[in-house]
């Protein structure tokens, strides 16, 4: 049971820091600071609810939870193999996960009208093409799991 537990920590650290590399890697991809955009600072730098961007928060929280589905299955699939192999599993969907996400959100941006990166961030109520990239980083995520199961 030990062992078992000691795996569990282990994964979860790898999961863990890869998910805020996946924030940061969508942190990059869009304007200003995600974070300020999240909280809803305004140009004087201080919070106020009708500074935040419901958009980011949906896109965020689709753009997360398709990789840690990655991550998921990952390790779903190569639990029971050494915890080597399936560690290296574990970071190499990962990552790929990550990547194909940003590369996808460039892809949404160059196909639909407007400027994503930008309507992404803006304040205010979720925007329709704030859905649309977060339907893709779901299916994206959804993709990579296919392929590893």
């Amino acid at each position: 049971m030990l062992t078992a537990l000691g795996h569990a920590v282990v994964y979860a650290v790898l999961a863990g820091v890869l998910l805020v590399v996946a924030y940061y890697v969508l942190d990059l991809v869009t304007p200003g600071h995600l974070g300020s955009h999240l909280r809803g600072v305004d140009e004087r730098g201080e919070e106020s609810v009708h500074a935040a961007s419901r958009s980011a928060g949906v896109v965020t929280g689709a753009w997360l939870i398709s990789n840690a589905a990655v991550l998921f299955t990952a390790i779903w699939t190569n639990g029971e193999t050494d915890l080597g192999w399936a560690l290296a599993w574990t970071l190499a969907f990962g990552a790929l996960g990550i990547v194909l996400n940003a590369v996808m959100f460039f892809v949404i941006e160059a196909i639909t009208p407007g400027d994503l990166r930008r309507i992404v961030t803006s304040a205010g109520p979720v925007r329709p093409l704030a859905y649309v990239a977060a339907a893709v980083a779901l299916s994206t995520g959804a993709i990579v799991c296919a392929s590893i199961a």
